[in-house]
């Protein structure tokens, strides 16, 4: 895959563990879109998207959480058609699943995340959707429903799971077409719920309610009505999502409360069935202002390799 000039590509993985007492979110980038860095090079009008790649991954659990971030440069880049290696983790196919090994170090405090995850997709889907009037974003939901093995040594964490892969690019900084998005995916009986809700700059922006079978066939749904859900409690993100008429979405735990980015397990109404929710709300205009860019090295660290 080519990545544009200015633009990014990534590819993000979460899993939810059949007990509800862990989760987990994987994000390889290519040109790592909420990067400062990434962003400071644009400034000055010579950023090379593949000099700005990272795999992000963020454990949830009983312990807390971890995360780490670290982004790196393009000599810790290497990839092919089935393998990419960023720095020394390294996500790749085995026949019909997709493992990532990983060998990272968090932040702010440094411990060593090591560990492997294979997904295994029930079905892959082969469409993708323009989540602006331009086309210059788009999103490519591969296994809307999947099963999830997370073994990592450090910490000592084995579980399985449910889970979702996907991924999206563009040629295009993504602040500059978005104010921001609602996205959530819910796990339905044989089934799964996807609902994207942009806030596009020039109003033209993707609203999608899709549902996928588990051979990952796609079916569209008409729209349900927005529900608001409770702001994060620290950085007062304002978050929200469709469900039907008369729920009440509940919001089950907050993962993630960042000044830009939320993410949250909600249980809600879609379809007819009870679903439990992976959801982000993303603040754009949030993430675009200095003072948060200033504050993200402190858990977006940068190195060479």
């Amino acid at each position: 895959m080519t990545v544009d000039t200015d633009g990014y590509a990534w590819w993000y993985v979460d899993a939810l563990s059949d007990d509800e007492q862990y989760g987990l979110t994987l994000i390889a980038m290519l040109g790592s879109v909420f990067s400062p860095y990434y962003a400071w090079s644009r400034q000055r009008g010579n950023a090379d998207p593949l000099d700005h790649c990272a795999l992000n991954v963020a454990l949830y659990g009983r312990r807390g959480k971890r995360w780490a971030m670290t982004e790196r440069g393009r000599a810790a880049l290497q990839r092919d058609r089935t393998n990419l290696v960023i720095g020394p983790s390294h996500v790749h196919w085995e026949g019909d699943a997709l493992v990532i090994d990983i060998d990272e170090i968090s932040a702010p405090i440094p411990s060593r995340l090591r560990g492997k995850v294979r997904v295994h997709p029930t079905g892959i889907n082969g469409r993708d959707f323009a989540l602006d009037a331009a086309g210059r974003h788009r999103w490519w939901p591969i296994a809307p429903l999947a099963r999830v093995e997370v073994d990592f040594t450090n910490p000592g964490l084995s579980w399985k799971g449910t889970g979702y892969l996907d991924s999206n690019r563009g040629s295009e900084p993504v602040e500059r077409a978005f104010q921001g998005w609602d996205w959530s995916r819910a796990e339905l009986k044989h089934e799964a719920a996807i609902l994207y809700d942009t806030r596009a700059r020039d109003d033209q922006g993707a609203h999608l309610a899709l549902r996928f079978n588990a051979h990952a066939e796609v079916d569209e749904f008409a729209l349900p009505p927005r529900a608001p859900l409770p702001t994060t409690s620290v950085w007062r993100i304002e978050r929200g999502i469709q469900c039907e008429a008369g729920d009440e979405p509940q919001v089950v735990a907050t993962l993630e409360d960042t000044p830009f980015y939320a993410r949250s397990v909600v249980e809600t109404r879609l379809l007819g069935q009870r679903a439990t929710s992976v959801h982000e709300s993303l603040c754009l205009d949030r993430f675009s202002t200095q003072w948060v860019k200033v504050l993200l090295p402190f858990r977006m660290p940068r190195v060479k390799r």
